[in-house]
């Protein structure tokens, strides 16, 4: 099994920044594509960035170049940079990992973006 432990959610003013980061531990022979997902209420969750194993990188559309994703394949340890953050960027965000062969996600951090 391969836990996931999301941290660095929290409030903050429009236009600020916030670090999210989700360690995966457990037994992990390998993790391919590890990415951030989020979920807003009322909303389909809905993919933010991926990056995989080499380092490709992929966002949604609506990142326009404000987050960063990145890992630390020692730490096993992804992390998304979110800066100019908006009001409609509040919601859960969820990490996912490729462990194994298999997907898991983590129980989700809060961002809360005031205006």
């Amino acid at each position: 099994q391969v836990q996931l432990v999301e941290s660095g959610g929290g409030l903050v003013q429009a236009g600020g920044s916030l670090r999210l980061s989700c360690a995966a531990s457990g037994s992990i022979l390998s993790i391919n594509t590890m990415a951030w997902y989020r979920q807003a209420p009322g909303k389909q969750r809905e993919l933010v960035a991926a990056i995989t194993s080499g380092g490709s990188t992929n966002y949604g559309d609506f990142v326009k170049g404000r987050f960063t994703i990145s890992r630390d394949n020692a730490k096993n340890t992804v992390y998304l940079q979110m800066n100019s953050l908006k009001p409609e960027d509040a919601a859960v965000y969820y990490c996912k990992v490729v462990a194994n062969g298999m997907y898991y996600w983590g129980k989700g951090t809060l961002v809360t973006v005031s205006s």
